[in-house]
């Protein structure tokens, strides 16, 4: 059997993202904040990387896996929902995983929901022995079932999911939901998540061995420290040395402060990276606490 073309040799790295829909904006705005500078061909198709060599394929979230199986290109920006629907086929025809998830990006949040009619009494998922479930991700769902050890028929749909109980199509759907609006039009509830999704950077199995490798350790060096930044700001104050402990207290998702003294005086300047919100309400809290000249500095980049 000839070798998988993910072994060919390159020495630039391409990343398969979403040409349109609700991942692609934040996944180029993501790489943007990499520092990554693209040229965009006529076809809107593919983007030469200028700053960097890695390039950009504009295509179908759907299509992401299988590139990435085929090794047309070598990560990609995806749904998680797509990725482990991909793999779940995978496992079921007895073929070995090629691509995993490399970084959750915090972005594109749903879920893989059950949903039954709002007429039902939930009981628990002994109830869908015998039943037709709608569904765009058959693997997820006939993995799940039989992880269940229920007997249920799995209904193929590739749009309008939410529809197929009120033509006699099935008896209820297994469905993405972000607000659940879609639902509650159709006069359906949730009642059972399968999978927690959000947008994945994905990649092989297995660590390249070119020139990739180091543009790939780069990335994720620089998305690494993109997403610890995301809503983090820089706490700056001074405080009396004795009023310190109680201070860092109350910093609970700060990273340890950078403490100095301050030339002829019993007080400390401090400075905390904080990754959660810095309200008004923890600013009172750290001012009653003995915090002076209490300043919040928003963060533009840091690496480790």
């Amino acid at each position: 059997m000839s070798p998988p073309a993910a072994a060919a040799v390159r020495d630039r790295l391409r990343i398969a993202i979403q040409k349109s829909g609700r991942l692609g904006e934040p996944s180029r705005a993501l790489l943007t904040a990499c520092g990554l500078e693209f040229r965009e061909s006529r076809d809107r198709l593919f983007c030469y990387g200028e700053s960097l060599p890695i390039d950009l394929l504009l295509v179908r979230d759907d299509d992401i896996p299988g590139l990435l199986a085929d090794g047309v290109c070598d990560l990609g920006i995806v749904g998680r929902n797509v990725l482990a629907e991909q793999s779940a086929e995978r496992r079921a025809a007895g073929k070995p995983e090629v691509a995993r998830e490399w970084r959750a990006l915090g972005f594109g949040a749903c879920r893989l929901d059950l949903a039954v009619p709002e007429s039902w009494d939930w009981q628990g998922a002994a109830q869908l022995a015998g039943k037709r479930i709608a569904t765009s991700y058959p693997a997820l769902v006939r993995a799940w079932l039989a992880e269940q050890g229920i007997a249920a028929e799995v209904v193929l749909l590739s749009g309008s999911v939410e529809i197929a109980p009120r033509l006699g199509q099935a008896d209820l759907i297994c469905d993405l939901v972000s607000s659940g609006a879609t639902l509650a039009a159709n006069q359906l509830k949730p009642v059972q998540t399968l999978l927690q999704s959000e947008a994945v950077l994905a990649g092989p199995v297995r660590e390249f061995a070119d020139a990739r490798g180091q543009w790939a350790s780069l990335l994720l060096r620089r998305m690494d420290g993109v997403l610890r930044l995301k809503d983090s700001r820089l706490l700056l104050f001074q405080a009396a040395r004795e009023a310190v402990p109680a201070l860092i207290e109350l910093l609970p998702d700060a990273e340890p402060p950078t403490v100095m003294r301050l030339d002829g005086e019993d007080m400390l300047a401090l400075q905390a990276l904080c990754h959660g919100a810095v309200t008004w309400q923890r600013l009172e809290e750290l001012r009653h606490a003995g915090a002076r000249g209490l300043m919040v500095v928003p963060v533009e980049r840091t690496l480790a």
